[in-house]
């Protein structure tokens, strides 16, 4: 789908059924969603330049996704979404600048661009210029990832309060409480992992986009692009913060895992330490052989009764002093 917007805030939809000679010239941003090979062959005879394909968007190297080729300046980020899920994944967008228009070509959508067109369709006018047009949207995108690191933020402060709770209520939680939290606090490394990640991307092209002499020559566009590298920098820095409270977070999880397998071993170990003295006299009483003088003895089976409760509790009582129960 391709979705022009223009600069009075009103959007169409260019279709190859009725395909058009030219671009009207007030048309801003050109929204390229999930185009097919027809789409984008009418993209580029619209626009005049060749467009990257969804394979060379995964390119990775800086030189396949920051450059300038036939005027035409060609940036490729990777954003953040299905954040709601529990897999949010990170996904290729280009970002092209063609004269005055901003052409962007995306395989997935970003709250952000539906929170961008939006904001575009309510206030007509804003973005006369393609690096303003970029740069609003950018900034956009850096405010989703803000929000994001938020909603990071009071998972970890929720499940945090569920995590560390007192010893009377430890008790009450169900026996894989613990292992089964290790799943969300999984789950919320990853969201904040592919934040960071998204972060650096961003951050490498406001850098790129500032050497530009086009974006210099604007200078709406160049202040925005300073302050959206100033944003970048202190949320790269926040979400190094979160990321290493959710790292306390598992090491804490699996400490006290620890702690309750520990306990468990140690009843184990004293119950086998109390009935080790009891089993010892049973045996030696236990033994075959003729001359045993407690075997003629009217007495001898309460004695080893006796004994044997003795040799239970003498240590039991022993453990419980020492402060080892």
């Amino acid at each position: 789908m391709i979705r022009a917007y223009h600069v009075n805030g009103r959007a169409e939809e260019i279709s190859p059924a009725n395909p058009q000679t030219e671009l009207a010239s007030d048309i801003v941003w050109l929204d390229l969603i999930r185009p097919d090979r027809d789409e984008e062959a009418l993209a580029e005879n619209l626009l005049g330049i060749p467009l990257p394909t969804r394979d060379d968007l995964k390119d990775i190297e800086p030189s396949s996704r920051l450059y300038v080729e036939d005027s035409a300046v060609y940036m490729t980020a990777s954003l953040i979404w299905k954040v709601e899920t529990e897999l949010p994944e990170l996904t290729d967008i280009a970002f092209i600048l063609a004269g005055h228009r901003l052409v962007t070509i995306r395989y997935a959508e970003p709250r952000a661009f539906e929170l961008f067109s939006a904001g575009l369709l309510r206030t007509p006018g804003r973005c006369k210029t393609g690096p303003e047009m970029v740069a609003r949207l950018l900034e956009t995108i850096v405010d989703r990832t803000a929000e994001i690191l938020e909603l990071a933020v009071a998972r970890v402060d929720a499940l945090s309060g569920a995590v560390f709770v007192s010893r009377k209520e430890a008790k009450r939680r169900a026996p894989k409480f613990l292992e089964d939290k290790l799943l969300d606090i999984a789950s919320h490394h990853r969201l904040v992992s592919k934040a960071r990640d998204s972060l650096v991307s961003l951050s490498r092209l406001v850098i790129f986009l500032r050497s530009l002499q086009l974006v210099h020559k604007d200078q709406e566009a160049d202040a925005l692009c300073r302050t959206v590298a100033r944003d970048i920098q202190s949320l790269a820095e926040h979400a190094g913060f979160v990321a290493n409270n959710i790292t306390f977070m598992l090491d804490a999880a699996l400490g006290l895992i620890n702690v309750e397998q520990n306990a468990i071993i140690k009843i184990f170990s004293i119950a086998s330490v109390v009935f080790l003295p009891p089993t010892l006299v049973a045996s030696v009483y236990g033994m075959n052989f003729h001359f045993m003088p407690e075997l003629d003895w009217n007495l001898g089976y309460p004695f080893a009764l006796f004994l044997m409760l003795m040799s239970a509790v003498i240590p039991f009582l022993l453990f419980r002093w020492k402060g080892w129960l």
